[in-house]
């Protein structure tokens, strides 16, 4: 572990806590990168692995350039790490619940830290996912430390589960209850359904909650949620590549190939970090795409086990994303295998579109580059986040309904969807609102802008007198 000298209390510190997934993970070292920049010591907790994974993967800045973040390797048993099963019928991640067990090994280690840095500083505030709360229980030992619940769903996909919850029956989501009726079958299993439930009661503690979103996108559900001490501070990736010494590292490949394309006729398709495809929907896929067309990126890679450095890449073998499909798209598709710079590629000037599974990370990271999106949710919040991009916003299209989600999506359905976002005029006409509010949301960290003001308002905050 990390060790902290301070020779005078600082006013205050922050500790994080993430949730061992990359989305989570990815998140709040966002957050802690914005949080440093007001000269705030932050503390970056979790396993060794999980740290590495965090800090290999960010995008857009280098996280060993800020002198004011502090690693902490916390130790954690061994866990199971199973391979993702790409025929289960439901697609949350189950074979990633052992993970998830095992954070509950980190409370005491936690503690340890967390008592050190409540005597050595004025104000300690934690901030943790809403999935490892058992961190929140921890502030109510000092008098000097406060907790707030980081939540990585959008406010929309909040309040839409609370609606669910409640029978849909709460005046305050009349917003939510204008839409058509979504339930949480099939997007999570049962396992995890219990370890959220046990996540509740300990939220109590929580003196506040923090949303990677802004009121430019979100203004109306987080007016809902006014009463609950909220700060809307999103979106938390960077919305200026090139930050730190980012630039010092090689280019990656696919870039090169997209400064060769005309402005906004790329295609870039990811599923994410945890979603496994079978072979069967990879190759109706494959298909649809070579038919549409369209130029493109797609990421194939296997879903991230617990262990990220413990697995080796699949290479998709038996399926249509083989050298032969990768000849047949010469010139005109790429085929990424290893971790792709999403950022940069949603950022670039040749993207016109995202075919995603719309976790939050990447729907926020899209409109805040102002790329319009082909929904195709999975598991978790996504359908939720794919009826917020489609029939809320209206910067998206529809690939699947999620009525249909046991289904395998047709070659003809891939390329009708593809199509319809990338040269249809309903396409052009979701393009255009993506790329208005994607200007919305970079505003937003203007100074005066709502994002900018809501982190001084957390800063302020956290740092008032004791």
């Amino acid at each position: 572990m990390e060790k902290t000298s301070v020779h005078e209390k600082p006013t205050v510190v922050v500790i994080m806590v993430p949730f061992p997934a990359q989305g989570h993970l990815n998140q709040l070292l966002h957050l802690s990168r914005l949080i440093s920049d007001h000269a705030v010591p932050v503390h970056y907790v979790g396993s060794a692995t999980h740290n590495r994974q965090a800090k290999i993967r960010v995008q857009g800045w280098n996280p060993e350039t800020i002198s004011t973040i502090h690693f902490h390797d916390l130790p954690l048993p061994p866990f199971s790490t199973p391979p993702p099963n790409p025929n289960s019928p439901i697609k949350f991640p189950d074979h990633l619940q052992p993970t998830f067990d095992a954070t509950a090994h980190l409370r005491k280690p936690l503690a340890d830290l967390f008592k050190t840095l409540c005597t050595a500083s004025q104000r300690v505030a934690i901030i943790h996912d809403s999935l490892m709360s058992f961190a929140a229980q921890e502030s109510d030992n000092y008098t000097n430390a406060e907790a707030f619940a980081f939540h990585s769903v959008s406010a929309y996909a909040y309040l839409s589960f609370e609606w669910e919850a409640l029978g849909g029956h709460s005046d305050k989501h009349l917003k939510v209850s204008d839409l058509p009726p979504l339930s949480s079958e099939g997007c999570f299993s049962n396992r995890f359904m219990e370890f959220m439930a046990r996540q509740l009661p300990m939220m109590a503690s929580c003196t506040g909650h923090i949303y990677n979103t802004c009121r430019t996108l979100e203004g109306d559900y987080l007016n809902i949620l006014a009463h609950e001490n909220v700060w809307a501070i999103g979106p938390m990736n960077p919305i200026v590549l090139g930050y730190g010494d980012s630039d010092s590292h090689a280019r990656h490949t696919c870039l090169e190939w997209l400064d060769k394309q005309p402005e906004k006729s790329a295609l870039y398709i990811s599923f994410g970090t945890n979603t496994a495809i079978s072979d069967e929907q990879i190759t109706e896929l494959a298909t649809g795409l070579e038919r549409s067309g369209q130029r493109f990126i797609w990421v194939v890679r296997e879903a991230d086990r617990g262990d990220i450095f413990s697995q080796v890449e699949s290479e998709m073998k038996g399926s249509e994303v083989d050298e032969e499909y990768e000849k047949k798209i010469r010139g005109r598709g790429v085929i990424v295998r290893d971790w792709a710079p999403q950022l940069e590629i949603l950022a670039h000037p040749s993207t016109g579109g995202f075919l995603s599974h719309c976790g939050w990370n990447s729907c926020i990271e899209s409109m805040s580059m102002g790329v319009p999106i082909a929904a195709w949710p999975m598991h978790s919040d996504q359908p939720r986040n794919a009826m917020l991009v489609t029939d809320v916003l209206r910067i998206g299209v529809t690939v699947r309904e999620w009525i249909r989600r046991e289904e395998i999506v047709s070659a003809a359905d891939v390329e009708g969807s593809v199509r319809k976002l990338m040269v249809s005029e309903e396409g052009k006409n979701v393009g255009r609102r993506a790329e208005e509010l994607g200007v919305g949301i970079r505003e937003a960290w203007l100074d005066g802008g709502c994002s900018h003001a809501e982190l001084h308002s957390f800063i302020a905050h956290i740092s008032r007198a004791v």
